[in-house]
């Protein structure tokens, strides 16, 4: 007999998939999580990278296999919120399996400049993650390129 699968948990995030790694970006209104996800598609896609957007804004994840999955809404697959130019259509894939996440502090926060191990860690539904914590003061761009490096560094 097969145990149930999980059920989908919804956060408030955005995901990308970088070649088989999917990235979720979580933070709060405004953080910068539409345009860190859209600095990271185009940064990958300028070094011949794949990569695409799973989901904007709202990201639902689930546990499965000791792996965390990671699934947009389907009626909104492939748009994604540019501020102050409304939705723009972006290459979209359905899921992805998630590699790292990516905490960016509110306005006016700041995450701490030499983190300990502990804060390098993040668990979603029993799945431990790498994870990095960034300025959202900084640009997406800088962004974009701290999240390719420690992809780099995933075994």
């Amino acid at each position: 007999m097969t145990a149930p699968a999980a059920e989908w948990s919804g956060l408030n995030a955005s995901a990308v998939v970088v070649g088989e790694s999917g990235v979720l970006a979580r933070g709060p209104s405004g953080a910068g999580k539409s345009s860190l996800a859209l600095a990271l598609i185009a940064r990958a896609h300028e070094a011949a990278f794949f990569a695409a957007l799973i989901g904007d804004d709202r990201v639902f994840v689930r546990a499965c296999g000791g792996r965390l999955l990671a699934r947009g809404v389907p009626r909104f697959a492939g748009l994604i919120e540019r501020r102050f130019e409304g939705l723009v259509v972006a290459a979209h894939e359905r899921s992805a399996v998630v590699r790292l996440v990516v905490d960016l502090a509110g306005r006016g926060r700041s995450p701490p400049r030499m983190p300990e191990d502990g804060d390098k860690i993040a668990e979603l539904l029993g799945v431990r993650l790498p994870r990095i914590a960034l300025d959202s003061e900084q640009s997406s761009l800088d962004h974009a390129y701290a999240v390719l490096e420690s992809l780099a560094r995933l075994p």
